[in-house]
């Protein structure tokens, strides 16, 4: 048998009093579980995106993001045991309103980090990616920020459509659309994608306080688009959501949970 497996995890990479125990943490949860690939979203600025590069090393010695201003583009970092063939950054047209909330969004240049892989003779592309947020929690009017994520939503779809026929597609991260409303139903459509996780309603998000609690929602994804391969067999499931040890104290990883995605065939 053959094997694939990612975490993609939004690691909330904002300075703050515990943010490096919180990532440091995060690099020995990773070495301890060993995917293949490592997906992160949020790493806000270069200091973390040098600590995480350094932290996950020994494991993890590759990894792809692209150049930006205070961060790396997008907020995206990718990491894999073996050596990744090729990467790029394709950022999203519409980024949002910069003279919205949306702001941050749009300085960070979001967009799409493609890497390539290689298990055995099987390509496996790996599209990791943030979308904008809908700061007004509302996924059922047309508002700005919903209009915004439709866009993204379609472009990646595009992307992924575009990928060659015989690789193993994955688009994964932090989408900020629910799972189960119109736009994730348009993606599904548009892109062909499997979700392994399709009828699960455990939230990934975990709100922070002053954050409403109705945004405690299935956020986080691991898409897939498989080519005919000989006994396939795809299984995903949360990860990270519990406490662990930051210094003297406890504490989570994020406010975010992460996804691992396993892929088996042969």
């Amino acid at each position: 048998m053959s094997t694939f497996s990612l975490i993609t995890f939004n690691c909330f990479g904002v300075p703050g009093p515990v943010t490096h125990l919180r990532l440091r943490a995060l690099a020995q949860q990773l070495d301890a579980v060993g995917p293949d690939v490592v997906c992160l979203q949020e790493v806000q600025v270069w200091p973390y995106h040098r600590l995480l590069r350094a932290a996950c090393a020994p494991h993890f010695p590759h990894s792809a993001s692209a150049p930006h201003i205070h961060a790396p583009r997008g907020g995206l970092l990718s990491l894999a045991q073996q050596p990744i063939g090729g990467h790029s950054f394709i950022p999203y047209r519409d980024r949002g309103l910069w003279y919205s909330p949306a702001l941050a969004d749009v300085a960070l240049s979001k967009g799409i980090l493609r890497t390539e892989h290689w298990c055995g003779a099987q390509r496996v592309v790996v599209l990791n990616t943030h979308l904008s947020a809908n700061y007004r929690g509302d996924w059922q009017s047309e508002n700005p920020y919903l209009q915004t994520e439709r866009r993204q939503l379609e472009q990646l779809a595009e992307v992924m459509r575009h990928q060659p026929e015989d690789a193993l597609v994955v688009a994964c991260g932090d989408f900020n659309v629910p799972r189960g409303t119109a736009l994730y139903d348009e993606f599904v459509q548009a892109s062909g994608a499997l979700d392994p996780l399709a009828h699960d309603q455990r939230p990934s998000y975990r709100p922070l306080p002053g954050i409403p609690a109705r945004f405690a929602l299935p956020i986080d994804y691991t898409f897939v688009r498989a080519p005919a391969l000989p006994g396939l067999a795809v299984q995903s499931d949360l990860c990270f959501g519990e406490r662990v040890q930051l210094g003297r104290g406890m504490g989570f990883l994020s406010d975010h949970i992460g996804v691992r995605l396993d892929v088996r065939w042969g």
